[in-house]
């Protein structure tokens, strides 16, 4: 009897450690050759293709050996589910990378809405921050999200700039839909001038592209991009084709609003 109690309780703690070691092997997920586990942000050095390396390149810029990419998740991120993705494209201001507004601006709202976030950037500060040194380190970290989780390449994709990151924004999402990404909106906050028109013209994304949501967020005491400023800019975004739009005001100055974001993250997904 009492080797038969024995044989049930290995046969027992066999089947717990079992159990343990499938729950470990599907919460232990890697991101460009670094393990994380959901609901956590995970920064990775990834490679850069060559068309990544000349965009880099532009500017008289020295190209990297590598890019910075920052991904972070939902507690019950799973990646053979789809999940919408935020990119932020930062100002070119105060040295500041795109991953500084991944954390400071997005992450806690856009984890909260149910999106993952990813960032990239260059190991350092670029000579020359160019729209195309934005879009390169985006694109390498975008690559590498694709080839960390395949089908990844169909999830829907928006893009967010706040000040100078809402004019380059103009230039970084119509090179990823040219590159074949899912964009499904975009946020600018604290934009002075349309840079969307240029970008559109001079990157041409295709037609389709014009289908794209764009949500303007204004802050009325705004005193750098001022909410008639930002109006102007919707103004001009429409007439060059877009007809997707949504311009939300608070009560606030040049800063991202956290319900703004909430409110365009879920109009994205309903668009989708």
């Amino acid at each position: 009897m009492n080797n038969v109690v024995l044989i049930g309780r290995v046969v027992v703690a066999l089947n717990v450690l079992t159990a343990f070691a499938a729950h470990a092997a599907q919460t232990s997920l890697d991101f460009g050759g670094n393990s994380f586990a959901p609901g956590s942000t995970v920064e990775a050095n990834v490679p850069l293709s060559a068309q990544e390396k000349s965009l880099a390149a532009q500017g008289g810029n020295v190209v990297p050996p590598y890019a910075v990419a920052v991904l972070a998740t939902p507690a019950n991120f799973d990646p053979r589910k789809s999940w919408p993705v935020l990119v932020p494209c930062s100002t070119s201001d105060f040295k500041r990378q795109n991953r500084n507004d991944l954390v400071q601006f997005y992450r806690r709202v856009g984890l909260a809405e149910g999106w993952v976030l990813l960032a990239g950037d260059g190991p350092q500060n670029a000579r020359n921050d160019t729209a195309a040194w934005r879009g390169a380190m985006t694109l390498a970290a975008i690559h590498a999200l694709h080839r960390s989780f395949p089908g990844s390449e169909k999830w829907p994709i928006a893009c967010a700039g706040f000040s100078g990151g809402g004019k380059g924004v103009g230039y970084v999402a119509p090179l990823l839909a040219r590159n074949g990404c899912h964009i499904i909106g975009i946020y600018m906050t604290g934009a002075n001038e349309d840079h969307m028109s240029d970008g559109y013209a001079r990157i041409q994304p295709g037609p389709g592209f014009l289908n794209t949501g764009i949500y303007i967020s204004a802050g009325r005491d705004d005193r750098i991009a001022t909410v008639d400023q930002q109006y102007a800019v919707a103004g001009l975004i429409k007439r060059t084709g877009f007809q997707r739009m949504r311009i939300g005001t608070f009560h606030g100055d040049h800063e991202v609003n956290d319900a703004q974001t909430s409110i365009a993250l879920r109009w994205f997904r309903e668009l989708q």
